[in-house]
C-alpha cells in the first residue's frame, strides 16, 4: 500500500483537488480573482522542474538531430493537426462547445512535459536523452509555436492576443528555464540540483496541484449553468479525443521511427516524447484564454496511464526476444 501511494500519489493528488475545485468552486470563487497569485506560481513551477535538467545532454543528442527533430516535429506539427480536425468535427457534427473545443486545441499545442517523457522513456528500454532534448527543445520554443498555431485553428477571440501571449509565455515559461539553467553552471548548484532532483520535482507538481486547483474552481463556476445531460455527453466526447489523438501519435512515432531505421532505444524516446504534453504550461494558457483546462487534464492523466501501459509492454518484448527488437503493433 504504501508503495502504491508513493508511486500514485500524484495521480490520487489530482483527483481530489479536481473534483474538490469543481464541487466546491461556489466557497473557493474568491481565490480565483488574484490572477497574481496564478502567475507567480507558474514561472517558479518551470524553475523548479527546469534545474535539474542537466542540458549538457542536449549536446550528446545533437550529434545525430534526427529522432529529437523527428520527435519535436511529431509533437508541434502531426499532434495539432490531428486534434485541430477531430476537435472541428465533433464542433460541427456533435455540437461541442467552442469553450472545450479550444481547451483540447490548447492542449494539443502544449510542448513536451518536462517530467514524464524522459522517465517513461527510460521505463520502456529508451534513449530518455533524446526525450530530454526534446523537453528543452519544444519548451524553449512554445512561446513562438503556440500563439502561431492557436491563431491559425483559432482566429479571433476577445481573450486571445497571439503578441501578448508571445511575451507571456516567455516571461513565464523560456525565461525560468534559462536561469534555472545558467545557476546550473555554478558547480555546487548544479551538484546540489542533481542530488535533490526527486524532492525538486515533488515541489514542481505540488505547484502544478495548485494551477490545476485554480482551473477546477473556474471550471467548476463554468459548468454550474449547464444541463448536466449535457455536460457529461461533452466530457466524453472530449475524452474520446484526447486519449485518442495521444494514442494515435504515440504509436505514429513508434512507427515511423522503424521505417526510417532508428534505432530502437531512439524510437522509444520519439514515440513517448513526440506525444507527451505538460501540464503546467496547458494550464497557463487555458487560463489566459479563459476556456476550460479539462482537456488538458485529461490528456495528461491520459499518457501517464496509457504509457505506463505501452511502456511496460515494450520492457518485456524487449526481455523476451532478448535482440533488441521492438514492435509498435
Amino acid at each position: 500500500m504504501k508503495q502504491f501511494l508513493i508511486r500514485r500519489w500524484f495521480l490520487l493528488a489530482l483527483v481530489v483537488v479536481l473534483l474538490g475545485g469543481i464541487l466546491l468552486h461556489g466557497w473557493l470563487l474568491p481565490l480565483i480573482r488574484f490572477p497574481v497569485i496564478r502567475q507567480s506560481i507558474v514561472p517558479l513551477v518551470m524553475f523548479l522542474m527546469a534545474l535539474p535538467l542537466q542540458a549538457n545532454a542536449m549536446w550528446d543528442a545533437l550529434r545525430k538531430p534526427g529522432p529529437p527533430l523527428l520527435a519535436s516535429g511529431i509533437n508541434y506539427g502531426l499532434t495539432p493537426m490531428m486534434a485541430w480536425a477531430a476537435t472541428s468535427a465533433a464542433m460541427i457534427g456533435l455540437g461541442l462547445s467552442r469553450d472545450t473545443g479550444y481547451g483540447m486545441l490548447v492542449a494539443a499545442t502544449t510542448p513536451c512535459t518536462l517530467a514524464s517523457a524522459a522517465v517513461w522513456t527510460r521505463r520502456a528500454g529508451g534513449n530518455d536523452t533524446v526525450s530530454i532534448v526534446v523537453t528543452i527543445l519544444t519548451n524553449s520554443v512554445c512561446f513562438l509555436i503556440m500563439p502561431l498555431w492557436l491563431l491559425v485553428m483559432i482566429g479571433e477571440m476577445p481573450a486571445f492576443d497571439p503578441l501578448a501571449m508571445t511575451v507571456k509565455l516567455g516571461t513565464l515559461v523560456v525565461l525560468p528555464m534559462v536561469v534555472a539553467q545558467l545557476l546550473r553552471l555554478y558547480q555546487p548548484v548544479g551538484q546540489w540540483a542533481t542530488k535533490q532532483k526527486t524532492a525538486l520535482g515533488v515541489a514542481a507538481q505540488c505547484g502544478v496541484l495548485s494551477m490545476v486547483f485554480f482551473g477546477a474552481i473556474q471550471t467548476g463556476n463554468k459548468l454550474a449553468g449547464n444541463h448536466v445531460q449535457t455536460v457529461w455527453i461533452e466530457l466524453a466526447v472530449m475524452a474520446v479525443i484526447m486519449l485518442g489523438v495521444h494514442t494515435g501519435v504515440l504509436f505514429f512515432g513508434l512507427n515511423a521511427s522503424r521505417w526510417l531505421g532508428l534505432r530502437r532505444e531512439d524510437g522509444i524516446a520519439v514515440g513517448f516524447a513526440g506525444s507527451q504534453k505538460t501540464l503546467m504550461v496547458g494550464l497557463e494558457v487555458s487560463a489566459q484564454l479563459g476556456v476550460t483546462m479539462l482537456p488538458m487534464v485529461t490528456y495528461h492523466v491520459g499518457q501517464l496511464l496509457i504509457d505506463t501501459v505501452i511502456a511496460d509492454r515494450l520492457r518485456r518484448k524487449a526481455a523476451a526476444t532478448g535482440d533488441g527488437e521492438y514492435r509498435a503493433n
